[in-house]
């Protein structure tokens, strides 16, 4: 029987430099993640991106990976929030 897909939404915030991308990237690839929607933008050299993962095949749970890309974003100056697709939709509704 298939599983469910298990959707994440990824917050990446902070000033702009380079390898933020890469870094985000990596770890979801090093945890069998699938990145199915990204949406980044730069203004006055702060950086803001938004990413949609399938989480349905990943090699760690969604604690560890808040726990990982949390830890990557303090190495970085930045602010990364993990948040399951229903906790997000929940908090974000008009």
């Amino acid at each position: 029987m298939e599983r469910d897909r298990m959707k994440v939404v990824i917050t990446i915030v902070g000033q702009d430099r380079v390898g933020i991308i890469a870094m985000a990237s990596n770890v979801l690839a090093e945890n069998k993640i699938n990145i199915l929607n990204i949406n980044q933008n730069i203004v006055d050299g702060f950086f803001n991106m938004v990413m949609i993962a399938d989480m349905s095949n990943a090699q760690v749970s969604l604690k560890e990976l808040q726990r990982i890309l949390s830890e990557k974003g303090n190495e970085m100056g930045l602010d990364i929030k993990v948040q399951h697709e229903a906790i997000f939709e929940i908090m974000h509704r008009i």
